[in-house]
């Protein structure tokens, strides 16, 4: 129990490092912070809710078969399968709880954070340009600053190329720029200082040249364009994609294991809510420690099938739909046999 709370605090405290690096470093507001964990709540308790379902009925049943209740129990005529009615209707329950995260909440959330992220981005910084180096913030305008370790108020020299209309392409120079946005009008631009644009037709002899002082260069903000796409792909997209790659994409693959999965995971954590009875029960003469380290390897074991199904769909051993339920039609079996068992006893 020690290692496994280690373990969870071990990868609580990376996760949470690496949101305060956000706040801290890249300039996210602690508000913006508090909806992306929002967002993030329903793939957590989809994966975290089976095993709380199965580590409350391992406790539950471990403490009635250490205190001998579950003997009482038969002894008074109660039942086995009389005793498991508050444990189904609880796995019940919690099935219903996870199936909903999973099918409606899950899905919504994912892309919901996707946007969020990217809206995050563009109202809370800036564009960045890297000195040194060709930056292309959107498709077809082309950055350059050749100085580099400017300080961020003494920013000389830039050279921007603008083929967004092929028809008109345009070159500016500048000797100082500064950074802009505008988040009412999801646009983000450069303040040019002392500077020139050339603008080179097809006709060459109609070229123009203008000078400014100051220019107020704008761009519709990079990120727009992927918040557009940021939607889940429908079974039937994946399906052929799949069927245009020759079923050989692995990605692809493993994004329909996880669709079926969305309807697996539900049902693992009922009949993990099941299993937990017989091995509270199985597992009285180790203690409650016992109990809980047999629910620990069951969880392991159980993300461990998960691995293996998936690795046998990308190698293309099994269909998608299998390597979903794999995991689940081994631990079904299992609790059957070790309800028999208890049964017994």
């Amino acid at each position: 129990m020690t290692s496994l709370a280690g373990l969870c605090f071990i990868i609580f405290t990376k996760e949470m490092l690496r949101l305060v690096d956000l706040v801290i470093s890249r300039g996210i507001s602690l508000a913006s912070l508090g909806n992306i964990v929002m967002h993030l709540l329903p793939s957590f308790l989809v994966l975290t809710l089976p095993i709380a379902c199965l580590i409350a009925t391992i406790s539950a049943f471990n403490r009635m078969s250490f205190d001998n209740e579950v003997i009482a129990l038969r002894a008074a005529g109660v039942g086995f399968w009389r005793i498991n009615i508050p444990v189904i209707a609880f796995a019940g329950s919690v099935f219903a709880l996870t199936m909903v995260l999973s099918q409606w909440g899950q899905p919504w959330a994912n892309v919901s954070l996707k946007t969020l992220a990217l809206s995050v981005i563009e109202e809370e910084m800036t564009l960045g340009v890297d000195s040194g180096v060709f930056n292309e913030p959107i498709s077809g305008l082309m950055v350059y600053v050749p100085n580099p370790g400017q300080s961020a108020g003494d920013k000389k020299g830039v050279f921007i190329s603008d083929q967004r209309n092929p028809a008109q392409p345009l070159i500016i120079v500048a000797q100082h720029f500064q950074m802009l946005k505008q988040n009412e009008r999801r646009q983000i631009g450069i303040r040019l200082f002392n500077g020139t644009i050339h603008q080179i037709p097809n006709d060459a002899s109609a070229f123009h040249q203008v000078t400014f002082g100051t220019y107020d260069f704008w761009m519709p903000s990079p990120f727009q364009s992927a918040k557009a796409k940021a939607k889940r792909t429908s079974h039937e997209e994946l399906l052929e994609k799949l069927e245009a790659s020759g079923g050989k994409d692995s990605g692809i693959l493993r994004r329909l294991v996880e669709y079926h999965k969305d309807t697996a995971f539900p049902v693992s954590t009922f009949v993990l809510g099941l299993l937990g009875v017989p091995v509270g029960i199985v597992s009285k003469r180790s203690g409650r420690a016992g109990g809980f380290a047999i629910g620990v390897l069951v969880i392991i074991g159980f993300y461990m099938l998960n691995v293996l199904g998936e690795f046998l769909v990308t190698t293309r051993a099994v269909a998608p739909i299998v390597g979903a339920w794999l995991p689940n039609v081994l631990l079904a079996v299992l609790t059957a046999w070790m309800f028999n068992h208890a049964r017994k006893q």
